[in-house]
């Protein structure tokens, strides 16, 4: 069930990936689960990585499996799993680097943009009602996308304490994210962006003329998309607005200890204790049968959205982010709701149990979703019920999907998704470096 690429045909090889690969999947009693980390935990260099020295700078363009484009989260969550290996390997450190300073060109190009092209070549979407670039393959703003790209390089500078990348471009960008961040408070007016598609599909196009429909300006960011690229219902996406305090936080740490530049580090700060309190205040809700969890999205209006989505940021993904602890009161009441018939978008079938998202409408669970379960619970019985969903729905193909029909795996989208291989090549590595028992 080897379903990797012949030496020859990868994109991109790392010794200190093939020497984990060996270690790991040796430790893996079950033969199905092992072949299915050594298929996976690579994909992303075998498949999906175009490595090149541009200007005398790495430069890594990574699709995200069968669409040939780079999206911004994918490409930070496609890589993220390698990054404790990269002062193993400087020829895997470089790449990293690569994947960096690309996506500090593509938040230079338009930081409103989820999704780029290598160069300017077109789009499908060129048409879409909103300010196309050639370099763009689509133009849906999602605050993830930004706090992606702030964690790459932070978690790249505390991994290996290489601030090469953090030059005049990388400043310039990330000035561009704390001045789009404010924007999208939506304080004075309703920003520059709108969005607009010619289509039957309804979440993929925007209510309310192109910028969703109304909020209550609160210190909350809108976010016109969802992580799943689905239009938002009310624009204050609770996830995404938790990542963005931590991405703030982030941002301000590298630029007092990288640049001294505490006046930068100060408006970070400020703007992350804003969004901060206007989520302890609009973001808790009274559950009819959970009592205070958190919601999904909110306007500032008190209207409040009570679902979750498998995509990452979700509610069930705030403390792999780091925007909370697994124990938090609130966070726990919220899990045990995610995990409920309540919890619209959660299935439970023959084949599996999770949580799936509006973009695979009803009864299709996705792989992340297990994948993220097992990553944020402390109990063994849990994890393991998951390694049991992941290895059994695989519908033979030796890697992750988007997702499943809940009766039938067999029955999946995206057979070539690589950021479902990468997390779930991610969850096996930390079992094995921190409950190798489950693997045996």
């Amino acid at each position: 069930m080897n379903k990797r690429p012949k030496p020859e045909d990868r994109k991109f090889t790392s010794e200190a990936v093939e020497n984990i690969i060996e270690k790991v999947k040796h430790s893996i009693s079950d033969k199905v689960l092992a072949q299915l980390f050594e298929n996976c935990f690579p994909n992303t260099l075998d498949t999906t990585v175009h490595f090149k020295i541009e200007n005398g700078k790495p430069d890594t363009f990574v699709i995200t499996g069968d669409i040939n484009a780079m999206w911004l989260r994918d490409s930070t969550a496609q890589v993220w799993h390698y990054l404790q290996l990269a002062n193993e390997d400087e020829k895997l450190k470089e790449m990293l680097k690569g994947v960096i300073n690309r996506q500090t060109k593509c938040i230079l190009i338009d930081p409103y943009a989820n999704a780029f092209n290598e160069g300017p070549t077109g789009s499908e979407w060129a048409n879409d009602f909103t300010e196309m670039k050639p370099e763009l393959h689509e133009r849906k703003w999602e605050i993830d996308s930004l706090c992606y790209a702030v964690r790459l390089a932070y978690g790249f500078w505390k991994t290996t304490g290489d601030t090469s990348c953090f030059d005049e471009d990388w400043k310039s960008a990330t000035n561009l994210i704390l001045k789009t961040f404010i924007e999208q408070q939506r304080k004075t007016s309703r920003g520059t962006y709108k969005f607009g598609r010619a289509t039957s599909w309804s979440t993929d196009t925007v209510p309310g003329n192109g910028y969703g429909n109304p909020i209550n300006p609160v210190g909350l960011i809108v976010s016109v998309f969802r992580p799943s690229d689905d239009a938002a219902i009310y624009p204050f996406l609770v996830p995404s607005n938790f990542f963005s305090v931590v991405s703030l936080q982030q941002l301000a740490e590298i630029y007092q200890k990288v640049f001294n530049d505490a006046e930068f580090s100060s408006s970070c700060l400020s703007l992350a204790s804003e969004i901060e309190n206007a989520l302890n205040e609009y973001a808790v809700g009274n559950h009819l049968n959970f009592g205070k969890i958190y919601s999904y999205e909110v306007d500032g209006f008190g209207n409040k959205l009570f679902m979750d989505d498998a995509n990452v940021p979700s509610l069930l993904s705030l403390p792999y982010l780091g925007c909370c602890d697994v124990s938090n009161d609130v966070y726990r009441r919220t899990r045990e709701f995610l995990f409920s018939k309540n919890n619209p978008y959660f299935f439970r079938g023959k084949a599996a149990e999770g949580i799936g998202s509006p973009h695979t409408l009803v009864d299709k669970i996705w792989h992340i979703s297990i994948t993220m379960r097992a990553l944020t619970s402390r109990d063994d019985e849990e994890i393991f019920e998951c390694l049991e969903y992941l290895k059994r729905t695989h519908a033979g193909t030796g890697f992750m999907h988007e997702s499943f029909d809940k009766d039938n795996a067999d029955d999946f989208t995206r057979k070539w998704f690589a950021w479902a291989n990468s997390l779930f090549g991610e969850l096996i590595l930390k079992l094995y470096n921190e409950k190798p028992e489950l693997l045996k």
